[in-house]
């Protein structure tokens, strides 16, 4: 999947045309000088990368710059991502260093040649989408489990000794390396590491900024050694390409089953790793997006070609791909003639890789293992809680292996969904002896344990409201609750099951269950105006009136009940609101209250008469008092709003009115104040947009203060009995800002009080479905366990 800049999740899109077809439709002349520029910074630092992850799989070394060279002809020529590189990749090291020593490298030639041939299949099948389906907290914290290994590994060879078999061998053998003397190799690893590190932060000028530092690092520990005569192991090249062919071998009898287990096991792996890239390098240039079947076929024809020659297998690199897009590159043109440089470079310039320390390499994986181990990557999967899966993945590849360590992560991941797929949460209170439950998510054997614990609180003989606000209940729940309804019953006791989303409870007592799990009645943008909603919105007034209260009957009246009757004879709202008469602004909507939470005044401009005015207001005084007074409420809110049309014609100051509009003119006539107190003249010199934002913000500060000229108001809020609160919603933008009362400005709502909605919530601000009351705001459950007092 891709994620946008907001972390929503997209689909990624296909292109339908082959990667020749995509190379004509852009102006070829034009994209030549940049591709061939970016071919040249992918090619230095590929050849240094295809080197290092060579030596980290215990392959010939040439195998590396084979495959490097393969992974840009063929797969950039056949592929279907237009920028995406590939090559060797540090993903599969271990999987590779692992068959080497099981069976031979020219059996793992044979291996990568078979999963090349199972990638095509994969492409030719159209399943390329079915790989994405493993989680990406596997992929990543598998990824990290082979940086930690490789780095474990090639930190002996940093200080010039031998790796072990394994990473917990690497970890325990460490101390013993350090104490031994390896300064030649351990001062060219150093170096390398430094040059790593420096060489992005330098502040180098025109084309020296545009060498990579892998090159930059590698050439100067080169350079290092050789100038000081450091006596430290070197590359080891054959002495001509002939003499490096080791082709594909096929291997003993008693060996089929391995090997068949090894090719899937690296086109799985591979795929996967490849789909990720070519996805996540879409996000770095505007060009047609990855065909990702393509894709998968010219990955499959690369890893075909690779084994046959006898090279590493090869996926989707992101660290050159993102460096061809930064580049400039357009089209495969670039990948392609990034192989055709390190074809040259294996013909003519082999005698130079001989120079290179073995130490530099590994300095160079060593950081590029380092890389492998994302913090911000952490992070982000905490925030979607799936930090468990990435860490138990990462663990289990260092402790057990690539393949083992992917199978737990996987195992991990399938039960962290299984647990949100099924998490169901149960909401008590009791109020003079009658108890009220409301149990919420999907009720399954899973969540029968905790049902039955708060059923089993309820003191025998007691009065029980049972709301199932559930979206599947299965046999294991419905026996559990029926049971204990029973039980309950005999006792003296009496139950009123309430289903506030499907009739699961009510079905399953006749034998007749929904056969699947079901989602909301209705349309789920409840919230939406008529005319969103399929209502004939030529109708008259009348009409939609009419149509409205059809649907409430049909979808909601029943649901809400129970609900309802609780809150029939007694009100405990938790705040007088006083906002705008504007239909834009639904005050139960932008604070996802319910029934019996808000106390509403609404008028145009939200306006408080101060009291004792010339002009006074009994409607707007006599609810303040009433509120304050009789209902006790511990909070009022103004709320202001942008585009308000009361505003507007504050600020342009229209005069008397016709006598059509003498009554609204006297109205505004008690918002003078507010246009003091902002400045109308300053305000006529600012955009219109800012001057209405300021106006009305300051319209909101001067109410607060009209308020406190009502004496119970004040008494009641320097006894700290109640607390008045300024709020501005933005028509645009649907967001609410709220008033700071240390600094007199509106800022937006904290991030931690979005996130944390009310108990029993999935998330603050979630919309129930069309029909169904706010789930987080029923005064009957989730609202009134923050109050034990009752709402009805």
């Amino acid at each position: 999947m891709r994620h946008d800049a907001q972390g929503t999740s997209t689909a990624p899109r296909e292109a339908g045309t082959a990667p020749l077809s995509r190379l004509h439709s852009l102006p070829l002349l034009r994209n030549v000088p940049a591709d061939l520029t970016a071919s040249l910074m992918v090619f230095l630092v590929a050849v240094p990368l295809s080197l290092g992850i060579a030596v980290a799989s215990g392959a010939p070394l040439v195998a590396g710059l084979i495959a490097a060279a393969v992974g840009g002809i063929v797969a950039g020529a056949v592929g279907g991502s237009a920028v995406q590189v590939s090559g060797p990749t540090a993903g599969l090291t271990i999987i590779i260093a692992d068959l080497v020593h099981t069976y031979g490298w020219r059996v793992t030639c044979l291996i990568t040649l078979l999963a090349g041939l199972i990638q095509i299949a994969m492409g030719a099948f159209r399943i390329a989408r079915a790989a994405l389906a493993v989680s990406p907290a596997v992929i990543h914290g598998m990824l990290a489990g082979v940086g930690i290994t490789i780095g474990l590994a090639q930190v002996h060879v940093l200080l010039g000794g031998e790796p072990q078999s394994s990473a917990i061998a690497n970890i325990t053998g460490l101390p013993r390396q350090l104490l031994d003397n390896h300064t030649p190799a351990v001062a060219v690893g150093v170096l390398t590491i430094a040059v790593l590190l420096v060489w992005p932060r330098l502040p180098v000028v025109g084309r020296i900024r545009l060498l990579p530092a892998a090159l930059v690092a590698v050439a100067g520990a080169t350079a290092f050694a050789s100038l000081a005569q450091l006596p430290v192991e070197r590359v080891d090249l054959p002495d001509s390409l002939a003499a490096a062919w080791s082709g594909p071998l096929l291997p003993e009898r008693a060996d089929l089953h391995g090997v068949a287990i090894g090719a899937v096991t690296v086109a799985l792996v591979a795929s996967v790793e490849t789909l990720l890239c070519a996805i996540a390098v879409d996000r770095l240039h505007d060009g047609p997006r990855a065909n990702l079947n393509r894709e998968l076929i010219g990955q499959g024809a690369a890893n075909t070609v690779s084994g046959a020659l006898g090279g590493l297998p090869v996926a989707g690199v992101i660290v050159r791909s993102t460096a061809n897009a930064r580049a400039g590159a357009r089209t495969p043109l670039s990948a392609i003639m990034h192989g055709v440089w390190v074809v040259v470079f294996i013909a003519l310039l082999a005698t130079a890789v001989e120079q290179i320390p073995m130490a530099a390499l590994a300095g160079l994986l060593v950081f590029i293992s380092a890389q492998m181990i994302s913090l911000a990557r952490l992070r982000d999967l905490r925030r979607h809680r799936e930090a468990s899966v990435y860490l138990v993945a990462l663990g289990a590849v260092v402790v057990f292996g690539l393949l083992e360590g992917v199978i737990i992560g996987f195992a991990v991941a399938i039960l962290v969904s299984l647990r949100r797929l099924t998490r169901v949460t149960v909401l008590t209170e009791e109020f003079e002896g009658r108890w009220h439950i409301v149990v919420q998510g999907s009720l399954t054997f899973l969540g029968v344990p905790r049902v039955a614990h708060v059923l089993r609180t309820v003191p025998s003989g007691t009065h029980v409201d049972l709301d199932l606000h559930v979206d599947f209940m299965d046999h294991a729940a419905f026996e559990s609750i029926h049971a204990w309804r029973l039980d309950h019953e005999r006792t003296g006791g009496s139950v009123d099951i309430d289903e506030v989303h499907e009739n699961w409870y009510e079905r399953r007592s006749r034998q007749t269950p929904p056969a699947d799990k079901t989602t909301p009645s209705g349309l789920s943008r409840w919230w939406a105006p008529w005319q969103m909603r399929g209502f004939d919105h030529s109708a008259p007034p009348s009409g939609l009136l009419l149509s409205g209260a059809r649907e409430y009957h049909a979808s909601t009246a029943g649901r809400m009940r129970s609900i309802m009757s609780r809150l029939a004879h007694r009100q405990h709202p938790k705040a007088l609101f006083i906002t705008c008469a504007d239909s834009r602004v639904v005050p139960n909507v932008i604070t996802a209250s319910g029934p019996g939470d808000l106390f509403t005044v609404r008028n145009i401009g939200n306006l408080v008469p101060r009291q004792g005015t010339g002009q006074p207001d009994d409607s707007v005084g006599a609810a303040v008092e009433y509120a304050v007074t009789v209902l006790e409420v511990p909070s009022v809110v103004v709320c202001g709003h942008s585009n308000c049309g009361a505003m507007k014609a504050l600020l342009e100051g229209t005069g008397a009115p016709d006598s059509e509009l003498a009554h609204l003119g006297r109205w505004l006539g008690h918002g003078e104040a507010s246009a003091v107190r902002a400045g109308r003249s300053q305000l006529l010199d600012t955009p219109a947009p800012e001057a209405m934002r300021l106006l009305s913000q300051a319209n909101v500060v001067q109410q607060l203060e009209n308020l406190l000229t009502y004496p119970v108001v004040r008494r009641r809020q320097e006894e700290g009995r109640l607390e008045l609160t300024g709020m501005y919603y933005d028509l645009e933008t649907a967001e609410i800002s709220v008033l700071d009362p240390a600094t007199g400005e509106f800022a937006p709502i904290p991030a931690a009080e979005l996130n944390a909605g009310p108990p029993g919530s999935a998330a603050k601000g979630a919309v129930p479905p069309q029909g169904a009351p706010p789930a987080d705001s029923d005064p009957a459950g989730s609202a009134r366990t923050q109050d034990p007092s009752p709402a009805g």
